[in-house]
């Protein structure tokens, strides 16, 4: 055992360990980073980076089915070399690997490779070695979630964990779950030419809860790919690939995803030598805003909290444990907007509060199309809708759910809207140029404000739409 209490042990080196770490190395040189498996954090490896370099390469191939309209000639003769665009994903997400990796460079013993298992609140042991500390940081993360029972299909049973290590894919792909990775996967490989049938056993999509929303984006995918949802999906071997069957439907492909969401990496770790109830999943109540379990100095950060597993929150929740994990009194802090984005074209986003956790007798609902908006048809991009909700009595803008072209713009600002409590008719009264994707925001909050009480007449906020779809 360490002869002298270490002041704080980090659990985990992906991107809540990395935000606790560096607020850590502020405040103390008494402190470990452990980690079990490959390091250079999820995102890096096998999440976001990898994943959004596909799907540039899916969306650039993609595109020519619009150039006769442009007047570009010669769009099919194009080609997708599979095997090339994988390679380009690997070595992009080698060089954003490398980045993270110089994070913990330059730690020397502060950094251990091995697996931490917690003793109590104040002992951690590393492979066999047992460390005394004033706290626990706990930042595991997630892996993807996946039935024992198909680990029998061996090597063509792919999740995002193993996806882009293929030398090459298809022809014939399954994906099964259209959470956000499902959707982002399935029509980016569609889009490379690949026969894709996708699968859900809901029927919402990519976590929109607005139904009419939902049948947008549903119709914009059958367009491109097989898409079954509301029943479970049942997989079999047979000869010539895998069977997949889904209520009355069937195909048999060479490849299947899962894409059924990610599970937080708690088991083993000890969490019952707390003392503090745990749930049905093994996971404890965590305060989500100083990350503490309880009232012990042990605080459970990022994915593997299951909070909110998106980047900037686990961040987020990173720099949280690390400041409270030294702190003499753990800090509450306040929490950003909700924000999450699916990088599916036209992109998909939810931002603040989500339609169904709304009251319909007291929110006003504003809602735009792209069919007909002016700078989404220059572009061929013109389909889509986006919803704004607000308050009826005082026209505070909510929440908005949108499936929009080039939304995650969008989206961006209407969290930034949100989180500083802006009414409708504050929105309004701002700028929006000619010609813009944006000016599809604008009509939606007009939609809006005829709902709303009126605002002061010299208000810009009240300057109606011309009428004119090239105008407006």
């Amino acid at each position: 055992m360490s002869q002298q209490p270490l002041d704080t042990i980090i659990i985990g080196a992906g991107t809540a360990g990395l935000a606790a770490l560096r607020e850590v190395r502020q405040r103390t040189d008494r402190y470990l980073i452990v980690n079990e498996g490959p390091w250079g954090t999820t995102c890096a490896r096998v999440g976001c980076m990898p994943s959004k370099t596909l799907i540039e390469a899916a969306n650039a191939f993609h595109r020519r089915h619009t150039f006769e309209a442009f007047g570009l000639r010669g769009a099919s003769g194009l080609t997708a070399d599979i095997p090339a665009v994988l390679q380009r994903v690997r070595a992009l997400r080698d060089q954003f690997v490398a980045g993270a990796l110089q994070a913990t460079g330059d730690l020397g013993k502060a950094c251990l490779s091995g697996r931490a298992t917690v003793l109590n609140p104040h002992t951690v042991d590393i492979d066999g070695i047992p460390y005394t500390t004033r706290s626990i940081i706990i930042a595991t993360g997630s892996r993807p979630s996946l039935p024992d029972e198909w680990l029998a299909f061996g090597d063509r049973m792919l999740t995002t964990d193993t996806l882009f290590e293929q030398p090459t894919l298809g022809p014939r792909i399954a994906v099964i779950g259209l959470g956000a990775i499902g959707v982002e996967i399935s029509q980016a490989l569609a889009r490379l030419g690949l026969q894709v049938a996708a699968f859900t056993s809901g029927h919402t999509l990519a976590g929109l809860s607005d139904p009419a929303l939902n049948d947008v984006l549903t119709a914009l995918l059958k367009q491109e790919m097989v898409l079954h949802t509301g029943a479970k999906a049942e997989l079999r071997e047979v000869p010539g690939g895998i069977e997949v069957c889904s209520g009355t439907h069937r195909v048999v492909v060479d490849q299947v995803i899962a894409a059924m969401g990610r599970v937080p990496n708690i088991e083993h770790l000890g969490l019952d030598t707390l003392g503090v109830p745990l749930d049905s999943r093994g996971m404890p109540a965590v305060d989500t805003q100083t990350q503490q379990i309880g009232n012990l100095p042990v605080f459970l950060a990022g994915d593997a909290n299951a909070h909110a597993t998106v980047l900037h929150e686990t961040a987020d929740e990173g720099h949280i444990a690390g400041m409270n994990a030294l702190a003499a009194v753990p800090a509450r802090f306040r929490r950003r907007t909700p924000l999450s984005i699916v990088f599916a074209d036209p992109n998909i986003a939810i931002v603040g509060q989500r339609m169904a956790s709304l009251d319909p007798r007291h929110t006003a609902t504003g809602t735009a199309g792209f069919e007909n908006q002016g700078r989404a048809r220059t572009a061929q991009h013109n389909h889509g809708r986006l919803c704004v909700y607000a308050d009826k009595t005082t026209g505070c803008l909510l929440g908005a759910e949108l499936c929009a072209p080039q939304g995650e713009h969008t989206a961006h600002l209407l969290a930034l809207a949100v989180q500083q409590q802006m009414t409708v008719h504050d929105l309004l009264g701002m700028p929006f140029y000619h010609p813009t994707l944006e000016e599809g925001l604008r009509t939606a909050l007009r939609d809006a404000a005829r709902q709303l009480p009126h605002a002061r007449t010299s208000d810009l906020a009240t300057c109606m739409a011309i009428g004119v779809p090239a105008l407006d």
